[in-house]
């Protein structure tokens, strides 16, 4: 039995960061979202190009329509796969500005990353984000994510056999770190059980 099957509903959120209409960061989390489907997880793709959001002003912006949809999409999902295209060696402003419109709903979630980038040379870009998250909202970080070039990626603009690979692999360790910290969950809410008792 997959250990998601007591998933208790709670979808994983992939997060497509790209504006670009032609983006490969995108491919890698509809990928994402294919490898969910393959284990039986429940998952959404939250598409930025979707969504009209406004530039974090620190005050205003929180009034927006679209903000309080969103928020809720992230402090609903059991974990969040963050794809984003590499600009500038860094993430794009547009997953920087999304968490800070979200903000507490990040809290204590699982969080990898996929990254599409133009060359090599930008491969510690998630760790800007990957510090705020965990210092600012204590997330848990997937210790692996998925760094591609387009050199990974198929005639067809799909991801190559190598690349699927560790899609997968990203994939199934952020479903087992949901798991394992959802059960660290019950046993503190649940207090000591048998195997725990004291004489």
């Amino acid at each position: 039995m997959s250990p998601l099957e007591d998933n208790t509903g709670a979808p994983v959120l992939v997060v497509s960061c790209s504006l670009n209409p032609a983006s490969r960061s995108h491919t890698l989390a509809v990928a994402a979202g294919k490898s969910l489907d393959a284990l039986g997880v429940s998952h959404e793709l939250l598409d930025l190009r979707e969504w009209d959001l406004p530039i974090c002003d620190g005050k205003a912006c929180y009034d927006h329509p679209s903000i309080g949809p969103v928020t809720r999409k992230v402090a609903a999902a059991a974990a969040i796969l963050i794809a984003s295209p590499v600009y500038n060696y860094d993430l794009n402003a547009a997953i920087k500005n999304f968490v800070e419109l979200t903000g507490q709903a990040w809290g204590e979630k699982p969080v990898g990353f996929l990254c599409a980038a133009g060359g090599h040379r930008s491969y510690m870009s998630p760790i800007g984000l990957a510090n705020s998250l965990m210092f600012d909202f204590r997330c848990h970080i997937v210790p692996r994510y998925v760094y591609a070039t387009k050199e990974d990626f198929g005639a067809a603009h799909e991801p190559g056999p190598e690349l699927a690979g560790r899609i997968r692999q990203l994939v199934q360790a952020t479903v087992d770190l949901s798991v394992a910290l959802r059960w660290l969950a019950s046993r503190r809410n649940g207090g000591a059980g048998r195997g725990d008792e004291r004489d």
